[in-house]
């Protein structure tokens, strides 16, 4: 009896009425197709930063160039009579547009008029200097975004490290090499303790950083002016300009190209703070806390991570980084003695240089460079095509407000949104919808 029972049942399992079709079995959906590796490979990379970073760039550039074309006096007077002869307006704007870039090139990159390579070359060299104290600057800002913190005071940490490594620099007198370490180490820990203060603050009081640092970037400023101002400080002996002096030798930057270009060691130095920076972040235990306290700190709490702590390394060490910026510059660029004005918009610049690079190491670096070759570039324009110097201010901040709004980049260019499943998934998916 048990035997015919389960012959019975059998029976019932393998008989197609009873079987469970497919369309049952998935709620009459479709089968969604497999998307292909190197469909998603490329949707990867299309709703990555890093294209959103080009693309900013790249519109930013089309605006300017919108903008040195409507500013060209030729192409204003070519517009006059459009109607009758629209051609002379287009190749006034291409030839406005073209001169202008090619100018920027040639005084960014390489300048094809040069009379040979040497010269040809050095405008690639000004611009790396120019990025130089860019790179260290956006490597501070961008370390404090890590811990969470918005480091908004790179004009006061940069002018009191200044001070402190001018100062060594042409009122302590030591052997060559030991100079130049002295300043630079003097340099850094001013740096670090006037970011510190606004961490220390954080931390104890939970002051926000924002409010503290713009609040020491004026203190920074009128400290410094009045210690140029005061002879047996930082004023030049036997003058009334408020200035230093020149720098010592022994404590100056060596050159790396040779006295025919301006390129110096702090160039070296921004190249190794990337590297400190990304083993930092990526391969140290203190770089996983930086990481942890910015994405949640009270969950990093949870976890027995010193959340204030951490605020006090983070600024510290951010506080070095844009020190080593002003380093760069009073005993780099401007050996000559320095003012007040020594920072030339550096600490602000970085803050857009962090978030062009993502607030990644490498990211920076690029920025830094590309921001250098901005500055560089600009002063071509200017001179070569009598393009206002503000128009590459213009393309900078462009770039910011693409970057900050990157659903507008996307929609401008169709792009995917991140996340988002390919069209042929979207309408597989889309007609199980409907068919439910």
């Amino acid at each position: 009896m048990s035997d015919q029972n389960n012959n019975d049942a059998d029976v019932a399992i393998e008989s197609p009425a009873n079987a469970v079709g497919p369309s049952e079995s998935t709620g009459s959906r479709p089968e969604v197709p497999e998307e292909s590796r190197w469909n998603r490979a490329l949707r990867e990379i299309t709703t990555g930063n890093v294209a959103i970073s080009f693309l900013a760039v790249i519109l930013a550039l089309i605006v300017g160039a919108v903008m040195i074309a409507a500013t060209d006096e030729n192409v204003q007077e070519a517009a006059g009579y459009f109607f009758a002869r629209p051609l002379d307006t287009l190749a006034a704007i291409w030839t406005s547009v073209a001169g202008a870039y090619g100018a920027f090139f040639r005084g960014s990159i390489y300048n094809v008029y040069a009379d040979d390579f040497a010269a040809g070359i050095r405008p690639l060299t000004e611009t790396l200097t120019f990025a130089t104290p860019l790179i260290a600057a956006g490597l501070g800002v961008a370390l404090a975004f890590r811990v969470g913190m918005f480091n908004i005071g790179g004009r006061g940490q940069m002018l009191v490290a200044s001070a402190a490594a001018g100062w060594v620099a042409f009122a302590v007198d030591l052997p060559w090499g030991i100079h130049m370490i002295v300043a630079l180490l003097a340099g850094l820990v001013a740096g670090a303790a006037w970011a510190g203060i606004a961490g220390l603050l954080k931390a104890r009081t939970g002051a926000h950083e924002v409010i503290v640092t713009i609040m020491l970037n004026y203190i920074a400023f009128y400290l410094i002016s009045w210690m140029l101002r005061t002879p047996g400080l930082l004023q030049a002996p036997g003058s009334s300009n408020p200035k230093t002096p020149a720098m010592a030798e022994t404590a100056v930057f060596p050159e790396l190209l040779g006295s025919s270009y301006n390129l110096h060691f702090g160039f070296i130095l921004a190249l190794l703070s990337v590297a400190v920076v990304w083993w930092i972040l990526n391969r140290s235990a203190l770089g996983f806390q930086f990481r942890a306290v910015g994405e949640n700190p009270n969950a990093a709490r949870v976890a027995g991570i010193n959340v204030k702590a951490m605020y006090v390394y983070g600024m510290l060490i951010s506080g070095a980084l844009v020190g080593l910026a002003g380093v760069s510059q009073v005993l780099g660029t401007v050996t000559t003695g320095f003012s007040s004005g020594i920072d030339a918009g550096i600490g602000f610049d970085a803050i857009t240089v962090a978030l062009l690079g993502r607030s990644t190491p490498i990211g920076v670096l690029v920025a830094g460079i590309l921001f250098g070759a901005f500055k560089a570039g600009g002063f071509g324009m200017q001179a070569a095509e009598g393009v206002p110097i503000d128009i590459v201010l213009v393309v900078q901040s462009l770039i910011v407000l693409f970057i900050a709004a990157p659903p507008l980049v996307r929609a401008i260019f169709r792009l995917p949104t991140p996340g988002a499943p390919p069209k042929k998934r979207r309408r597989a998916l889309t007609k199980g919808a409907s068919v439910k």
